[in-house]
């Protein structure tokens, strides 16, 4: 059975935040479902490349908050050497996490698409991590997130402190002597809107 990262939908669900929330769950008590070979995922060939798969997913947006995730993921991919990157077609939205292995409840950092906006998720001490300029939104006992607003906001120096402090706390450390790894790890069958509809 394939794990997934749950998404934990807070009670501001017309807002579309959901939490990143992998230590809730352990997928080894879920009952195994059955399969279903008529059942088909929609999205890109089992054959075509991870890298490519990312980039359709991300095409379903618009461009403007497509070039934002890029940005952001570019951004972690030279901060983080040696991360493997776990991408999440969920129900709720696109995520893209960033640990030390393929365990979900290892990964450190998400980069989450919705239909508005790109947010930056702490997956792991969030409350713990020291916030001055008030940057971290929020409430659970684990995580915390920021909602990028410019291509350049995780270089401004308050949120590399953030990430700087949840690498120091991390479960476990990502070793950047490692090769970074894209890896797909589901895709909903079904899927809210990756763009905005009406108001």
């Amino acid at each position: 059975m394939i794990a997934g990262i749950i998404l934990k939908e807070t009670p501001a669900l017309r807002s579309g935040l959901f939490c990143f929330h992998p230590a809730r769950y352990d997928v080894r008590q879920m009952p195994a479902r059955k399969a279903s070979p008529a059942r088909k995922v929609p999205g890109p060939a089992a054959h075509t490349s991870p890298a490519a798969q990312l980039e359709t997913f991300l095409d379903n947006y618009t461009p403007e908050v497509a070039a934002q995730a890029r940005a952001a993921l570019r951004h972690m991919r030279a901060r983080l050497p040696g991360a493997q990157e776990l991408v999440y077609d969920n129900y709720n939205a696109l995520a893209v996490g960033f640990g030390p292995t393929d365990r979900v409840s290892e990964v450190i950092f998400s980069i989450a698409l919705y239909p508005r906006w790109v947010s930056l998720f702490f997956l792991q001490n969030g409350p713990r991590l020291r916030d001055p300029e008030g940057l971290l939104g929020g409430s659970g006992d684990k995580v915390r997130h920021i909602q990028l607003r410019a291509p350049d906001q995780l270089s401004d120096p308050a949120v590399e402190h953030l990430i700087a402090q949840a690498l120091e706390r991390a479960v476990r450390p990502i070793d950047p002597a490692q090769p970074r790894r894209l890896i797909i790890k589901s895709v909903s069958a079904k899927q809210r809107p990756r763009r905005p509809t009406g108001k």
